[in-house]
């Protein structure tokens, strides 16, 4: 069960710095110079020191608020360029921000990008954060969920390759799709009514069987049907073509959608700089930033923090809610 903080004291966030190569080191800098930061938490990023000040050719950081690791050193690595390394570093960063939180050390974990090539070429067992995360925690289930001011969506299926999204579309998934979103959202809305709009799997949401093998029919619908109620309004499930339109939008908190892409094309071209990643299902508290690790700006400066920022902001509120 995940401890609520007392009103007055700032929650501890951990923070990832993501991969070494990418635009982690420039964005936990610029985090950590946001005097909002220090307002609302107590920052603790997990990386190195080392990296983030030669990323962005600065000689000061608040020693308090960086936990290196001793994993990677600036002339381990080429800027922009996958490697092992980086990705076995990102992954101990991630592990270490988890054990944190599972050992009360923090309240909280934010994520920076990390890069899934790396990760591979590293070892890694896993594809991305979303799955270490409930490999480490021991979650039965878990849901990705991308939220900002402008769209949320919650995807039924992810980090899978579209010729294996059928097999992972059961009326059971749906339903903890839909039940898990439904909780987040009424933290992060302060409310109890949430409306919900479910997107079909095929075009024209199977147009009663004609597109796919009833996928709507046999699990979809029937997962829709079990989880309304008084304070949980469904919709859906509709065309995926026709159900991002301003009008639905207005209408409602958050989309179930059944493939990545099917939620993340609609929320990074509305959202891209704001929205925030959040694994729902974890007995910890994760948000993350919702894009890569732009290797093709790193050390550029360049990077925008707002994401970073966002998921800051958002796991402080979690923390209190």
């Amino acid at each position: 069960m995940i401890m609520k903080n007392p009103p007055y004291k700032k929650p501890r966030i951990a923070i990832t710095l993501g991969d070494p190569a990418g635009v982690g080191p420039e964005l936990c800098w610029k985090l950590l110079a946001e005097t909002e930061i220090l307002r609302i938490c107590e920052p603790m990023v997990i990386g190195e020191r080392e990296v983030i000040l030669d990323a962005v050719k600065a000689g000061s950081l608040p020693a308090e608020c960086v936990r290196s690791m001793g994993m990677i050193r600036t002339g381990d690595f080429t800027p922009g360029t996958v490697s092992a390394a980086c990705g076995a570093a990102a992954y101990v960063y991630v592990r270490e921000g988890i054990r944190m939180c599972l050992a009360g050390e923090a309240d909280a974990l934010v994520t920076g990008p990390i890069h899934k090539e790396a990760l591979r070429l590293a070892g890694v067992p896993f594809p991305g954060h979303t799955e270490i995360l409930a490999a480490e925690t021991g979650a039965a289930t878990h849901v990705m969920m991308l939220t900002s001011a402008e769209i949320t969506a919650a995807l039924v299926t992810a980090h899978v390759g579209y010729a294996e999204v059928p097999a992972g579309i059961t009326a059971q998934r749906v339903r903890e799709t839909i039940n898990l979103t439904a909780e987040a959202m009424r933290r992060i809305l302060g409310r109890e009514k949430i409306r919900l709009t479910v997107c079909g799997l095929n075009p024209h949401a199977g147009e009663h069987g004609l597109f796919g093998h009833e996928e709507e029919e046999r699990f979809i619908m029937p997962a829709i049907r079990e989880t309304r109620s008084e304070t949980l309004e469904i919709v859906g499930p509709l065309p995926p073509d026709t159900a991002f339109l301003p009008t639905r939008r207005k209408e409602t908190d958050a989309y179930i959608c059944m493939t990545h892409d099917q939620g993340l094309i609609p929320l990074k071209m509305l959202a891209f700089d704001s929205a925030v990643n959040i694994t729902l299902g974890l007995p910890i508290i994760r948000t993350s930033v919702d894009h890569g690790t732009a290797m093709d700006i790193a050390r550029t400066g360049k990077a925008s923090v707002g994401s970073f920022l966002e998921a800051v902001r958002l796991a402080v509120k979690l923390t209190n809610s």
